[in-house]
């Protein structure tokens, strides 16, 4: 899952997507609006967390904008205005959450989570596909009930492609969806990453499939054709 942070206070452009990265989630960092309609326009994200006071103005409006063009990535404001009247005016304008600074780290996290789950559509907690099982709220993973260790983009591609069994899924999708605008196009990070979540998966019958000239898709064991 990927997530754009809005934020201008230069300690926190640091540790937020520090604390999100912690847990396998691939984040661009904004400083401003403008910055953050740019990064919108080019990238696709499950959610976004946007400061409210902002050096080119307050995100509540932008928030306000978007959704009445049909905008619907949820949005955490994250904020140190905090008092009620502020909260609802955050829900009111197309929030979906709103965690008031300072904030426990754990708990960012979490409500990140849940709304990168959600998305435009509610998603599953838990994906499953042939003997794997794989919890989005506790970033595991399991094979035939034995828990699996995986590096966060490792966690990442398999919950992309577990979202869409049997569905080939192109390598520029795996790249915009499970990498952050610092990845290299041209490198070959998605082939080294496959190849190490195929290897961590062993123990069964390997269920990712290469399509030539396309990419790749979960297919069932007798299954391919």
């Amino acid at each position: 899952m990927r997530v754009l942070v809005v934020e201008d206070d230069e300690e926190l452009q640091v540790a937020i997507p520090a604390a999100l990265r912690s847990a396998k989630l691939a984040v661009d960092l904004a400083g401003d609006l403008a910055a953050a309609d740019e990064a919108l326009y080019v990238n696709a994200y499950d959610c976004v967390v946007f400061d409210r006071l902002l050096p080119d103005g307050d995100s509540i409006g932008y928030v306000r904008s978007r959704r009445q063009d049909g905008w619907a990535v949820p949005v955490l404001f994250l904020t140190a205005l905090d008092t009620l009247a502020d909260r609802v005016d955050g829900f009111e304008h197309g929030g979906d959450d709103y965690l008031v600074k300072p904030f426990a780290v754990q708990e960012l996290i979490v409500r990140v989570l849940s709304l990168s789950r959600r998305g435009p559509t509610i998603r599953p907690s838990i994906l499953r596909y042939a003997d794997v099982e794989l919890d989005t709220g506790r970033r595991e993973v399991r094979r035939a009930g034995v828990l699996v260790t995986l590096r966060a983009k490792e966690f990442s591609v398999l919950e992309y492609l577990m979202a869409r069994p049997e569905q080939t899924v192109s390598r520029t999708d795996l790249l915009e969806h499970c990498w952050d605008a610092a990845a290299d196009p041209m490198s070959n990070v998605i082939d080294v990453t496959i190849r190490r979540l195929r290897n961590q998966l062993r123990g069964g019958p390997d269920l990712i499939q290469a399509v030539r000239g396309q990419g790749y898709r979960l297919i069932a064991p007798g299954d391919a054709g």
